[in-house]
């Protein structure tokens, strides 16, 4: 992983993440595209979202429920790249890491950003052992966390702003957005209304994106109308399985989005989704 930065060695950048709120990632050695790529991966019911900065920062956020997201990775990445800068687990349901222990084996992972949501599930276990021997720095995503991946290229973390230890796994979620210039796009984990409106009671002008990643896969559990309203998105993405058994998207959240004119498009009837940014509006690929 390239990091930097300020300092020269990885373990100084880390420090000074901890102790600002900031972390950098060193430009790769390559001519920039000016162009942000962010890849809705079709991995069924489960999350796992690529994002490539012009300069070829990597940051995979979350990896689904299983080895499928390999296929879905290698469409995007060169068949050369080995590695991924940043690893984000928005939380331990499987859905969201099933995939991540045959990742650790394909690719080099230097940095893995985690909720701090603790479980005892065997798939958790995989993953934390796949993590522990593949060498891999670990943080904890806190509220204020300026992640910053390229030039004009920030990662924003809302939430957790806390020890989520005991919290519910899906609450525990780490919200983050993602901003590019002048555009930006929201990415929610499976977080629950509650959590949307602690953020909107929090909210300093971050909320606002022209995309949203709709949590929870659609659920009704999730994307309030207060939280619309206030994120106000032009686009819904949502990434669900095809005829999932949770019956996902959810009637009344559709309606949400119809009747505010907000564009939705998911993984379930389009597979892999691909948004491209030049830091003055999203392009569907």
């Amino acid at each position: 992983m390239k990091y930097i930065a300020r300092y020269p060695l990885l373990v100084a950048a880390i420090f000074f993440s901890l102790a600002s709120g900031t972390l950098y990632l060193e430009l790769k050695d390559l001519l920039p595209s000016g162009v942000l790529t962010v890849s809705v991966l079709d991995v069924g019911q489960g999350d796992a979202i690529f994002i490539e900065t012009p300069q070829g920062n990597q940051i995979l956020i979350d990896s689904g429920p299983s080895a499928h997201v390999l296929k879905q990775l290698q469409s995007r990445m060169s068949f050369f790249d080995n590695s991924i800068d940043v690893v984000m687990i928005t939380h331990p349901d499987k859905d969201h890491i099933g995939g991540f222990r045959q990742i650790f084996d394909r690719y080099d992972i230097e940095l893995v950003l985690e909720s701090g949501v603790k479980v005892s599930t065997d798939i958790y276990k995989k993953v934390d052992s796949a993590i522990t021997q593949e060498g891999s720095k670990r943080i904890f995503a806190r509220r204020g966390m300026d992640i910053v991946l390229d030039i004009d290229v920030h990662l924003f973390i809302l939430f957790p702003d806390r020890d989520v230890s005991g919290l519910d796994t899906n609450d525990g979620s780490i919200i983050a957005k993602l901003v590019y210039k002048n555009t930006s796009m929201m990415f929610m984990g499976d977080a629950s209304d509650n959590i949307e409106t602690y953020l909107v009671e929090q909210d300093d002008g971050l909320l606002d994106s022209d995309v949203l990643k709709v949590g929870h896969h659609g659920s009704k559990t999730s994307t309030s109308e207060l939280f619309v309203d206030v994120v106000s998105p032009d686009v819904a993405v949502i990434s669900a399985g095809k005829n999932n058994r949770y019956g996902h998207p959810h009637e009344d959240i559709l309606r949400r989005f119809s009747e505010r004119d907000i564009f939705v498009v998911g993984t379930y009837e389009e597979g892999t989704l691909v948004f491209e940014s030049n830091g003055k509006l999203w392009v569907r690929k």
